[in-house]
This record gives C-alpha cells, sequence and structure tokens, in this order.
C-alpha cells in the first residue's frame, strides 16, 4: 500500500501500548480506524481522545479468544467505515514459565490469545480485505521470543513462533494478491504486557498478580515508546516490509541462532547416518 489516507484499519489490543500506538499514527496519516480491546473502559477512552482531536475512528470490545466476536467486529468495522484495508492482530498477553512446569492453564490462556486470536483475526478479516481489489496490509504482532528461544517462557515463545510461522507462509501465499504481509516482532517496549493476568478470563485461572517468571515490567518500562512503534508500522505497510523489528541492536540473536542451524547442516553433512542415503528430490517454496 502506497498510500493510506482514506484506508479502513483495525486493530486487536487498542486501548494502549504498541495497538494505541499503531491507532495514533494510523489516524495521523489519515486512515479511518476501528480499535479494539478486552477492556472496554480504556478503549471508549482512547477512542473518545482520538475523536476530540478530529479523527475518524470507532470502538469494540473484542475478546480475541472468541472466534464469534472477530467475526462480529469485523462486521461492525464494514458496518462502520463500508470497508477494510489493514489488520492489525495485535493484542497478546505475557506468561512466564518453564515449558515442563509452567500450568497447563495458562498454556492454553498463552495459545488461545497469541496464536488463535491472530488465527481468528486473520479468518474474520482477509477475505474482506481481499474482496474489494484495492489492496491492503495483514500485520500480526509476535515477539523477538518468535525469533530465539527465551529462557523461562516456554508457552510464550511457543505461541509467538508459531505466529512467525503463521504469517510467513502468508507472505508465500500473498505474492501476487495484492496484499502485503508482515510480522512485527519487537523487542523491549513500554506497554502493560507485564501486568497481562489483570485480563485473565476466569476458564484460565481469572485474574492475579503477576509471576516472577512473567515478563519483567520494570525492564519494559525502559523499552521503546509505542508510539514510536506504530509509526514503525505504518513505515512498514507503506513500503511493504515484511518483518518490522524494533531494535537493531538485536540482529545478534537472530544471527547466533542461524549460526546454530547452519551447524545443524554442517552435521547432516557429515554425519554417518545419512551417508550414502538416498533423499527426496521434493524442493519448498
Amino acid at each position: 500500500m502506497q498510500d493510506v489516507a482514506g484506508k479502513v484499519a483495525f486493530i486487536t489490543g487498542a486501548a494502549s501500548g504498541m495497538g494505541l500506538g499503531m491507532a495514533r499514527a494510523f489516524a495521523e496519516a489519515g486512515m479511518k480506524v476501528m480499535l479494539s480491546d478486552i477492556e472496554d473502559e480504556p478503549l471508549q477512552a482512547q477512542v473518545d481522545d482520538l475523536k476530540s482531536k478530529g479523527f475518524d475512528v470507532a470502538g469494540v470490545q473484542v475478546d480475541v479468544t472468541s472466534e464469534e466476536a472477530l467475526h462480529a467486529a469485523a462486521d461492525k468495522t464494514l458496518q462502520t467505515f463500508g470497508k477494510v484495508h489493514v489488520l492489525c492482530n495485535n493484542a497478546g498477553i505475557g506468561v512466564g514459565g518453564k515449558s515442563e512446569s509452567c500450568d497447563l492453564r495458562n498454556w492454553r490462556w498463552c495459545m488461545d490469545v497469541n496464536l488463535w486470536g491472530v488465527v481468528y483475526g486473520l479468518q474474520a478479516f482477509v477475505h474482506h480485505i481481499k474482496a474489494h481489489g484495492e489492496g491492503g496490509h495483514v500485520v500480526s504482532t509476535a515477539s523477538m521470543a518468535g525469533m530465539y528461544g527465551v529462557r523461562n517462557l516456554g508457552p510464550y515463545n511457543a505461541a509467538k513462533f508459531a505466529v512467525v510461522g503463521v504469517m510467513e507462509t502468508m507472505m508465500a501465499e500473498n505474492r501476487d494478491t495484492g496484499v502485503g504481509v508482515s510480522v512485527l516482532c519487537p523487542g523491549a517496549v513500554a506497554t502493560n504486557i507485564a501486568n497481562s493476568t489483570r485480563n485473565r478470563q476466569e476458564e484460565y485461572g481469572g485474574s492475579a498478580t503477576p509471576s516472577n517468571l512473567d515478563i519483567s515490567a520494570a525492564a519494559l518500562a525502559q523499552g521503546l515508546h509505542p508510539d514510536v512503534v506504530g509509526k514503525l508500522v505504518l513505515e512498514a505497510i507503506l513500503k511493504n516490509q515484511p518483518y518490522i523489528f524494533t531494535d537493531p541492536s538485536m540482529r545478534r540473536m537472530i544471527e547466533s541462532r542461524m549460526r546454530k542451524i547452519l551447524g545443524g547442516y554442517d552435521f547432516a553433512d557429515t554425519c554417518e547416518a545419512l551417508s550414502g542415503a538416498e533423499q527426496s528430490s521434493l524442493q519448498l517454496s
């Protein structure tokens, strides 16, 4: 998308943090924006604030663990603005814990919000974006924890790695559709994700104070301002940039992971088990 003025965006997790930063950046660029969030009062406060500044925005309360809620939000977006061009699957929660010992309710909560919330968003909105033939863009928020395994974040890593995989698959599937696809992998950003358990639904154990294994609020407080991330996402959409990173210094984490992966191929080249074995000619693209 080379021009977003007058286009319509839908954003989950938009009452605060990066989602709100995206909403502000999009609105300032002349877009119409539907903000959504699980927290209704903060959501309405931000919608009212943006409206008071003359921006064309609206809000809808959405729990992204509900497929029906996202389809209803898509319907409301179309009823309000007529079309949708940009989808930002941004809502997310942070769960700390080792894979083998983290409470299974937290495992399910993390996957239901961070992965299934993305899948439900894609299924509710992408066909609407493609239907009008005007092009569009889809951004899903993963994390640097979706690019590199971070200690004591087993469920969070798993969900965010899965989001990266989903979006990379969509990149391959939409090369010629006119719909751009990006995955946002932020480093430390000053959001309130460290206090995610304030909104944990009863089926996952209910609200609670953060665990000492959860993402550190103190560390995040020193992170990038969410409004900067919003402007970064807008720029990435305009330039059709598939991978969006917020902290260039974290390149070393990716390089370290790639060295380890390539080391696995070095092992495969020389190991006895594969020596002389017949291989399929299947090529993936």
